[in-house]
């Protein structure tokens, strides 16, 4: 029958402890310290027989008393201003991946672009007594709102502005240009334009003047680079002052090279609605890769992936590098991207 009882409150349990371990091992608290630490003389069967134990009854090490032994905390804080997430979480997968074999955890913080905020989750990772911090945005010419210059621990910078004399690494922007420009030339493509973001962006400008290094270098004709936003919208706009300009298909480009997938999925939408055939009339290659963008454009779009969670996997080895005491060179490394190709440029001349 049910009971008219009102259910017990919840409430949190209280923790295993190492005495009530020791007590259902049959053991000393000395001996099942020693064995849950891998330390300490005892039998393979009285060592594996005490983590069992343990792990039946919950038991977890109280890892505070033990980072204040080792004078490290082993946890690593991220801090961004990239709220959307579009750059920092596969950096964040990268950073986590090269610091879980070390037994390195890594907590997420948002500043926002608030240097309030900025300097309280800085004040209380320093109370956590994190080994490190590294600093990452959603552009590489800014600096985070929150000054890490003088911190006691070291601090990597990724995808952001670094402080003078710290460690910086960011991704070719350059190399990615090429990488697309001469992917283009390879397919037989010549008449290439380029439609990137506002011009208050470094990389805007890193990339057109790769663009026009590559096309200067073969010898073909280099027209000037629409700017405007990273937008789908400005996508279709820039079709509109690319392919209406009364020359007729023999002057119009046969490629364009987009500033991100935003922008190269606005362009092939605005040249379907012109009855202009991607990638049968014109090709399309996009900037950053981002996966849920470029899989779901028709045709799918090839795309310039910044090797992000690579980038991430080099900052935590590097961070991991001084927090062990081993100097690094200061200033800023550029790490490659990579073309990813899918159907949106078509197929080299007979292949």
């Amino acid at each position: 029958m049910p009971s008219d009882a009102e259910p017990a409150p919840v409430s949190a349990k209280t923790p295993v402890t190492l005495r009530e371990v020791a007590a259902a091992a049959g053991v000393s608290v000395a001996t099942a310290s020693k064995a849950l630490n891998g330390q300490g003389r005892m039998t393979a069967e009285t060592r594996e027989r005490i983590r069992e134990t343990a792990r039946q009854l919950g038991f977890r090490p109280n890892h505070l008393a033990q980072s204040l032994l080792r004078k490290r905390s082993f946890t690593v804080g991220l801090l961004t201003n990239d709220t959307y997430g579009r750059f920092s979480l596969p950096l964040m997968a990268g950073v986590s991946d090269a610091l879980v074999d070390n037994g390195v955890s890594v907590f997420l913080c948002n500043v926002e672009d608030d240097p309030r905020l900025g300097q309280m989750h800085v004040e209380a990772m320093l109370d956590k007594r994190v080994d490190g911090i590294i600093a990452t945005g959603k552009r590489i010419d800014r600096h985070l709102p929150v000054d890490l210059s003088n911190l006691r621990v070291p601090v990597v910078y990724a995808f952001t502005q670094p402080d003078p004399g710290a460690v910086g690494l960011v991704s070719d922007d350059a190399g990615g240009a090429r990488l697309a420009v001469e992917h283009f030339l390879r397919l037989g493509r010549r008449r290439i334009a380029h439609v990137s973001g506002p011009a208050s962006f470094a990389v805007v400008h890193t990339r057109a003047q790769a663009y026009r290094d590559v096309l200067e270098e073969h010898s073909l004709p280099v027209s000037e680079p629409l700017l405007g936003q990273w937008s789908e919208g400005w996508g279709r706009d820039a079709v509109a002052k690319l392919f209406s300009n009364g020359r007729g298909r023999e002057g119009w480009p046969d490629a364009v090279f987009c500033g991100n997938d935003q922008i190269a999925r606005g362009v092939i939408d605005a040249l379907r609605e012109r009855g202009i055939g991607v990638p049968e009339d014109v090709g399309v290659i996009g900037f950053d890769n981002w996966e849920i963008v470029a899989e779901a454009t028709r045709p799918p779009l090839t795309s310039v992936d910044m090797n992000l969670a690579a980038l991430g996997r080099e900052a935590g080895l590097a961070l991991l590098s001084l927090v062990g005491g081993q100097p690094a060179a200061p200033g800023i490394r550029k790490l490659p991207c990579r073309l990813v190709v899918r159907q949106s440029c078509g197929r080299p001349p007979g292949g």
